[in-house]
């Protein structure tokens, strides 16, 4: 993404993307304008990467800015470069992503630590892994993700319960399927708690590295795996949830318990990790290698209607704290502190 900061000190934003056959499809298609530079994406990242070509301008124009989303470092002619770390995972554990994956964020960290001008963190649990992995602690900015605050109706709870086959009540997972979410001990902590009216829900795409089929064993009739869900439905699987869980061993911020919290959905996430930073007093913690501790949570709240209702609420009161607007002018911030 490339900006410029006009003489009314507005941000004018452009997307700049790799070479695409087709344009995509809402809800995919960006809601800025957007160019495209001559090279297909993997192509694009290593030119980038290894060439130092092309430079963003190439298909901008000129820009006073040009901020990286993601560890993609792209080179610019004279603009200064921000950059958005959400975590640092892969240069931690490297064995738990593909090959490919971890070396292309070996390769941006080490541009980013020499190159660019801010780094914006979405938690501070990602500021202290960026100050560990060699990055200056003074150009670390935080900036914490926001969430969409409408609450689904319960004709729209009751429409997407009727939609995914779900009859009974139901714990909710989100995310994509990959090591460090953690699955196997979710799915261990369900079968503690052995409960045969209740359905584990997980949403979210495959990732790598993971065999759900085999973790999830005897346990396939109360183990729903509904893959990708669109947005309009997303808000009312929250809503529809007894409880949200997130035991991932590590996380940058943890978008979908704060999706969770918005709908007024109790949470259950892990100690130690940016989702605790997120939830503050307004959730559970626990240890998430301990699948009876899981359990024991799982089993505090859907024993205790009055726990899920105060959890709830405070979850609600909480995620109001974090807005795309606040996120937004933070970052129009770091833009004009570096213009």
């Amino acid at each position: 993404m490339a900006a410029a900061l006009d003489e009314r000190d507005d941000v004018e934003v452009v997307g700049v993307a790799p070479r695409h056959r087709r344009v995509p499809e809402d809800p995919w298609r960006p809601a800025v304008r957007t160019v495209s530079l001559p090279l297909p994406r993997h192509l694009l990242y290593d030119s980038w990467h290894y060439l130092g070509w092309p430079p963003v301008e190439l298909a901008a124009g000129a820009v006073d800015i040009v901020h990286a989303t993601a560890m993609i470092l792209p080179p610019r002619r004279s603009a200064a470069l921000v950059l958005t770390v959400h975590d640092l995972f892969p240069l931690e554990f490297p064995d738990q992503f593909t090959r490919r994956g971890a070396r292309v964020m070996r390769r941006g960290a080490a541009l980013a630590r020499r190159r660019a001008d801010l780094v914006l963190c979405s938690s501070r649990a990602t500021m202290r892994d960026c100050v560990e992995a060699g990055f200056a602690e003074e150009r670390l900015r935080l900036v914490p993700l926001g969430v969409e605050s409408a609450v689904a109706g319960d004709d729209e709870v009751a429409r997407v319960k009727a939609s995914y086959g779900l009859g009974r009540p139901y714990v909710l997972w989100a995310g994509t399927v990959e090591p460090r979410k953690n699955l196997p001990t979710l799915l261990e902590s369900f079968r503690k708690l052995g409960r045969a009216d209740l359905d584990l829900v997980l949403v979210g795409q495959f990732g790598w590295r993971e065999d759900l089929d085999r973790h999830i064993g005897d346990q396939s009739d109360r183990v729903r795996r509904v893959g990708f869900v669109p947005s309009r439905d997303l808000a009312a699987l929250y809503r529809g949830a007894e409880v949200f869980c997130l035991p991932s061993l590590r996380e940058g911020f943890g978008l979908p318990l704060l999706e969770a919290m918005a709908q007024g959905t109790p949470v259950v996430t892990s100690r130690g990790t940016a989702t605790e930073e997120v939830v503050g007093d307004a959730g559970m913690v626990v240890e998430p290698l301990d699948a009876s501790e899981i359990a024991d949570a799982l089993a505090a709240l859907l024993d205790d209607g009055a726990s899920r209702q105060r959890l709830g609420s405070a979850g609600a009161a909480r995620a109001q704290q974090f807005t795309w607007a606040a996120t937004a002018s933070l970052i129009a911030d770091a833009y004009r502190e570096v213009s």
